[in-house]
């Protein structure tokens, strides 16, 4: 019987991603993140998962070198087009303690996610850099751009993946294909949400809302408050009968009129996260959390086939095992 494949993951934010893992098979022995508030969302949606709530500066992975993978969504801000893009000058550039610690935990398979940006021409030296200083410890890495629509989430969301796989493993990492099936609309998706204080528009609305979503955005802690973003956002929002200029408190009553606001839960439904995840009381932070998300589908999708090329090798090692035991 094989052992459950475990988890390191670092930036674990409000668990995006770390639930797409665990959906994919994959066993948290460690999480890492440094906002309190998140660390909050953690452990009351996964009680049993170890929560280290601290700077992944000061994060020690030795202890965890029987680990399979080590994941992490590090900070966007220094490739995000929304900031100064400041790249491996930016103080927020976590890329170098993900090395470190795929140095000191050498696990069988890396996996680290970032946004659009990161695939600039700007950075391209420094992108080489990081592929060739994992592919230096012993990994054979590849780097892709996935969007969120093509794994059933009803916005676009472009993300960059990077997996490198131990040279030491016998399968071979390919990215997941896109689902047969398109991606649900916004108005498919949230239909049942904004009729739940009988909107009498809602069936309405829901049809004039059939194209997928623009990218959520969550804001920094400093900037940012409850809306759905930029100008140029919430002109896309808008073309989907949306008012981004904030964040609704419930849905609409039954006699409203104008464009409705999308509450967090709608948002978070948006993001790929299932209605039974929380995120706290506080309006504001629960759309920074929501809206920095790596969509949980997406997550499970490259879990999976990371779980597939690690179990290869093991089925593999278990038959010459047998065959071995079977000559003896």
């Amino acid at each position: 019987m094989q052992r459950p494949l475990t988890c390191v993951e670092i930036c674990a934010g409000a668990g995006g991603q770390a639930l797409g893992l665990a959906l994919a098979g994959f066993e948290h022995v460690a999480l890492v993140e440094y906002e309190s508030e998140y660390c909050e969302t953690l452990k009351k949606n996964r009680p049993d998962w170890n929560v280290i709530c601290a700077d992944v500066h000061d994060f020690n992975g030795l202890p965890y070198q029987d680990v399979d993978l080590l994941a992490g969504g590090v900070p966007c801000p220094p490739f995000s087009v929304a900031g100064k893009q400041l790249g491996k000058d930016d103080e927020r550039d976590l890329f170098p303690e993900a090395i470190r610690l795929v140095r000191e935990i050498k696990p069988r398979a890396v996996m680290l996610e970032n946004v659009r940006g990161f695939l600039d021409p700007g950075f391209a030296e420094y992108r080489k850099q990081i592929l060739q200083s994992i592919e230096r410890l012993g990994y054979v890495t590849q780097i892709r751009l996935l969007n969120a629509s093509d794994y059933g989430v009803p916005q676009l969301r472009p993300r960059v993946v990077i997996v490198g796989i131990r040279n030491d493993q016998n399968g071979f990492f390919i990215y997941p294909a896109a689902n047969v099936e398109p991606a649900p609309t916004v108005g498919e998706t949230l239909y049942d949400l904004m009729a739940e204080n009988k909107w009498e528009r809602a069936l309405e609305w829901a049809q004039e809302a059939n194209k997928i979503a623009p990218t959520l955005v969550g804001g920094s802690k400093k900037h940012g408050g409850p809306d759905l973003g930029p100008m140029r956002a919430r002109k896309a929002w808008a073309e989907l009968g949306v008012d981004g200029r904030g964040v609704a408190n419930a849905a609409p009553e039954p006699d409203f009129e104008g464009m409705p606001r999308l509450t967090s839960r709608m948002m978070a439904r948006i993001q790929g996260f299932p209605d039974t995840w929380t995120f706290g009381k506080k309006k504001t932070a629960a759309c920074r959390m929501i809206g920095n998300a790596f969509p949980p589908p997406v997550a499970q999708a490259v879990g999976e086939n990371i779980r597939e090329c690690l179990e290869y090798g093991s089925i593999n090692s278990e038959c010459e095992a047998s065959f071995s035991r079977a000559i003896i």
